[in-house]
């Protein structure tokens, strides 16, 4: 057994996995968003089977029986541990599923099975599958003959046991990824029915000449771990090119779970079985759809008028900027601290064109792990860099799912004149680091600078929740300039003012921080907010902070392997977490309180990998405002009785008890009703004077103001 105050990061995973499900049932969601939410649970699983459950595998064929130092496993109990959760959360969620599409017939919405069409759409979908489908879908025999072919990742198949003149075969038929998931169905209602449903409603003209005795969709995981392998990097011209065939290998490795829709006969599930080179434990039977690629063009077809009573409501984000003359200006008269959502990263977006229209402008700088499609970011550096501006952009290429977009948006980048670097071998590049270097009339230079939480990416800053910090110091922007030139040197030892690096010297000196609250015994604060805890190191000095009286205060969205309450090792320990509509992202950590405290907020999760194979940058908050704007952020969060729970000391999650009186609220709802405020005074505001907004302040100062 492992230490009674830490559990497995696998199982840790799988119960944050099922609270992101359990949101689909949650009453004041909306029935489209419950939707996405179990679309946001299988894609998680599935990721989960690829990377976690691959890595387990390889490391059980390896023979390498390195036991998990917090739960005392073996690969092999790991992956048993995890298989034996899969019939719960698969009966949970074909149950949930079943109950909203339930619920969505009262609205008129219907997923319909091919029996149950009216005549008129059957007719539909037959001529649908007569003229756009037939002739492309390629049905396979698989006999002695004709092997079972080679099962893609995460591909649907339909699986058929065959018979032709009392001779039994299998069939095997993949469903092609450009096709339409769902078919928009005749009639007055919101009809539709699932691309697989009308292939295998056919499925006896594809396999013409055989009896079909039984049909199943059937869907294979591959392990998609693939470490970059370095000895034979030096047979490719380049590194993108490198990264280009480790991509390409990524899609034919092994097979790490068998998925069907309904029960599989038993001869087709030994065949598979035999096949794919596993047993009962990795086949998974789920009666709702393998994949759900469906819901969101399916929503996108609901009209109007019914949709705006299912989804969450748009948001209006702030923009603190949108009328200031010159945000370049502003920006150097005080520090901005950005909280996406809420605020609008079209503020950064239009700093960026600023700055790349500035004549006075030298040189920009930044890190890039995942961009958006058509990116605006994008668009700007190559501005910039047309303009005779110096860009620099350090593209990571081993973003995991994200290399093909990345070696792209390199090539385009490279192609507009400005000077790409990647990452290095043996680290991921994850900081977020942007600098523009500006020069003076006097031949001085000026900074601004950018540190983040999350990425350079429009989409998901409107979907996570993150920090941007944006300020004129000096120090910041030697401190950045600094960074980027090490990073063009290879070296990861860079000495700063003010940066934590990992994976040089942020783990210390956070370490050192703790250890300096664990001096003040009772007077000792730390409150931390961030995505996963996993790094034993952390884990063991935050249990030593606990047994010195020290308040500890963890917002944890994801993973946590420490075990808060327990008996003499950590009673002072509290861990809360948020699953609401927008993904909490934000990395932040306090070291003690009052004047004392030092703040920090950074690209990196208190795991092993980021603090040990990552490149990351922490940074200080200097300002006092900003830095009471992040108490009130936090502590707000902290009292979220809605979509906040707290983590028990088995690892379980349970509802958060309120004191008498004490109101239960949803820290997300608030946030978005205090930004529409903003932003709706700010129009009418400049209705009214019809000239510049005094108001530039961002979305936590106006916090911080109102709870003031």
């Amino acid at each position: 057994m492992g230490l009674k105050y830490m559990q497995n990061r696998e199982i840790a995973w799988l119960h944050f996995n099922e609270r992101v499900l359990l949101e689909a049932e949650a009453k004041e969601v909306p029935l489209l968003e419950k939707l996405k939410f179990i679309a946001i649970f299988t894609s998680n699983l599935d990721e989960f089977f690829m990377v976690r459950v691959g890595t387990l595998h390889d490391l059980m064929l390896m023979k390498k029986n390195k036991i998990d130092t917090k739960s005392d496993m073996t690969p092999a109990q790991q992956i048993d541990a995890i298989l034996k959760m899969m019939p719960d959360l698969y009966q949970k969620r074909d149950r949930i599923y079943q109950s909203i599409l339930k619920d969505l017939k009262n609205y008129n919405i219907r997923q319909l099975q091919y029996t149950e069409l009216n005549e008129e759409q059957r007719k539909y979908t037959d001529r649908y599958f007569k003229k756009r489908l037939h002739h492309l879908l390629s049905p396979q025999i698989i006999d002695l003959s004709h092997p079972l072919p080679f099962l893609e990742n995460n591909r649907n198949y339909v699986f058929t046991e065959l018979e032709q003149d009392g001779v039994p075969t299998f069939g095997l038929l993949p469903i092609r990824d450009d096709f339409s998931p769902i078919v928009s169905l005749p009639g007055h209602q919101v009809d539709f029915i699932l691309l697989e449903e009308i292939i295998m409603s056919h499925i006896d003209d594809l396999f013409a000449g055989y009896t079909v005795k039984h049909k199943n969709i059937i869907c294979v995981t591959r392990n998609t771990d693939l470490s970059t392998d370095y000895e034979n990097q030096d047979m490719f011209s380049n590194y993108a090119e490198f990264m280009k065939s480790i991509v390409k290998k990524r899609k034919r490795l092994s097979t790490v779970r068998l998925e069907s829709q309904g029960n599989l006969p038993e001869l087709g599930k030994e065949y598979l079985f035999k096949k794919l080179g596993f047993d009962q434990d990795h086949y998974m039977v789920s009666q709702t759809p393998l994949t759900m690629q469906f819901v969101f063009p399916m929503i996108d077809n609901v009209p109007t008028a019914i949709k705006n009573d299912l989804l969450y409501p748009p948001i209006h984000a702030y923009n603190p900027f949108k009328y200031t003359p010159s945000i370049i200006n502003a920006v150097r008269e005080k520090d901005y601290l950005l909280s996406y959502p809420y605020d609008d990263i079209d503020a950064f977006i239009a700093l960026l064109k600023e700055i790349a229209e500035d004549p006075t402008c030298q040189a920009i700088k930044i890190t890039i792990y995942r961009l958006a499609s058509n990116s605006q970011i994008v668009e700007q550096l190559i501005k910039a860099a047309e303009n005779g501006i110096e860009v620099t952009v350090l593209m990571e290429l081993k973003a995991r799912f994200d290399e093909e977009s990345n070696i792209s948006y390199s090539s385009i980048l490279e192609s507009a004149g400005c000077h790409v670097i990647y990452g290095y071998e043996d680290y991921k590049t994850h900081s977020k680091v942007f600098l523009a270097i500006f020069k003076n009339p006097d031949e001085t230079l000026n900074f601004i600078t950018q540190i983040g939480t999350g990425n350079y990416n429009e989409k998901t800053s409107r979907i996570y929740t993150d920090l941007s910090l944006l300020t004129a110091n000096k120090n910041f922007g030697w401190d950045a300039n600094d960074f980027f030139y090490h990073l063009s040197l290879g070296n990861l030892n860079g000495k700063y003012k003010h940066f934590l690096q990992a994976p040089s010297s942020l783990k210390q000196r956070f370490l050192e921080l703790i250890d300096e609250e664990i001096l003040k015994g009772k007077a000792g604060y730390l409150f931390f907010k961030f995505n996963s805890l996993t790094d034993k190191d952390f884990i063991d000095k935050l249990v030593q902070a606990s047994q010195a009286g020290v308040t500890v205060k963890l917002i944890i969205r994801g993973i946590t392997c420490l075990l808060p309450g327990v008996e003499e090792l950590t009673e002072r320990i509290e861990i809360h977490s948020i699953v609401g509509r927008y993904l909490e992202h934000p990395r932040i950590y306090v070291f003690g309180k009052d004047e004392s405290r030092a703040i920090y907020i950074s690209s990196a999760d208190l795991m092993t990998r980021n603090m040990e194979e990552r490149v990351e940058i922490a940074a200080p908050i200097l300002d006092e405002s900003l830095k009471d704007q992040i108490m009130k952020y936090l502590d707000m969060q902290f009292s979220d009785a809605i979509k906040g729970r707290m983590v028990a000391t088995d690892g379980a999650y349970q509802n958060i008890k309120l004191s008498k009186g004490q109101e239960a609220y949803s820290a997300q709802d608030k946030f978005i009703q205090m930004a529409e405020e903003n932003y709706y005074k700010q129009q009418n505001l400049q209705l009214i004077q019809n000239q510049p907004s005094p108001s530039k302040e961002g979305f936590l100062s106006r916090l911080f103001k109102l709870f003031k």
